[in-house]
């Protein structure tokens, strides 16, 4: 590392589960993003205050009047933006030597084919079920860790799939991918603005602890956050065995 970046990173540095060796892992990976929206937001300028080298933003939507309540990586003067490069401007403001791609594309499967294996972590920040199944079904098949996180309304969710180890369930061992689910959006149902924050920035310390070895993830459990009443529970996860998407008979 060279002197500035000892400078900038010294409070990490100073943490003895982080340190030197993973500040220096952490500046050599590669984080994809799918979403730029309140999540993404949060979790890209935390994870590029922090030195992750390379960061993947991938949205096709633009910033809108109405994302500014929550989406803090956006501005006023940005509305009409693609949000990627909307948000690859806000990490490069706080940290200049990340390196930031920002596409403008729906994150299907054949995108997920090509973009998955390039990173080193993934963080799925995006607003609906059919984009998170397809991420975590891309991770699960290229072996990459995961690091899921949905609000609305006044609830928050976050949980860890780590296909590395036998024993972590996906994201599809929970919510099955063929399970009647009534899609519901911000734009009707509301969203409480600090909460995408809250989940965001656990998402980028999940991945971050994924990244450096810090400490254990999240795999195999499931946080979920009452934000009207300030309160956390934890379901214990297991894989289960007839999964379609993880399981060995599939």
């Amino acid at each position: 590392m060279t002197d500035d970046q000892l400078l900038r990173y010294s409070r990490h540095i100073l943490l003895d589960e982080v340190g030197i060796k993973g500040q220096e892992r952490i500046l050599a990976s590669h984080a994809l993003v799918i979403g730029a929206g309140g999540l993404g937001s949060s979790a890209a300028l935390f994870l590029g205050s922090a030195g992750v080298g390379r960061i993947t933003l991938v949205d096709n939507d633009v910033v809108d009047l109405t994302n500014l309540q929550r989406q803090i990586a956006h501005t006023t003067a940005r509305v009409g933006l693609p949000k990627v490069a909307s948000a690859a401007q806000a990490i490069t403001a706080i940290n200049p030597d990340v390196h930031v791609t920002a596409l403008q594309a729906r994150a299907d499967a054949a995108l997920l084919d090509t973009l998955v294996p390039q990173a080193t972590v993934v963080l799925d920040c995006s607003d609906n079920y059919a984009t998170r199944h397809a991420v975590n079904a891309a991770c699960v098949r290229h072996g990459k860790p995961l690091v899921v996180g949905a609000v609305i309304r006044f609830d928050g969710q976050i949980t860890v799939v780590d296909p590395r180890a036998a024993a972590s369930p996906c994201y599809a061992c929970v919510f099955p991918p063929d399970a009647a689910f009534e899609e519901v959006q911000c734009s009707t149902m509301g969203v409480f603005a600090p909460l995408v924050g809250v989940v965001g920035a656990m998402q980028a310390a999940e991945a971050l602890k994924l990244l450096s070895g810090a400490g254990p993830s999240l795999a195999g459990r499931l946080l979920m956050l009452d934000g009207w009443a300030m309160e956390w529970n934890t379901m214990h996860l297991n894989r289960h065995p007839d999964c379609p998407v993880c399981s060995a008979s599939k």
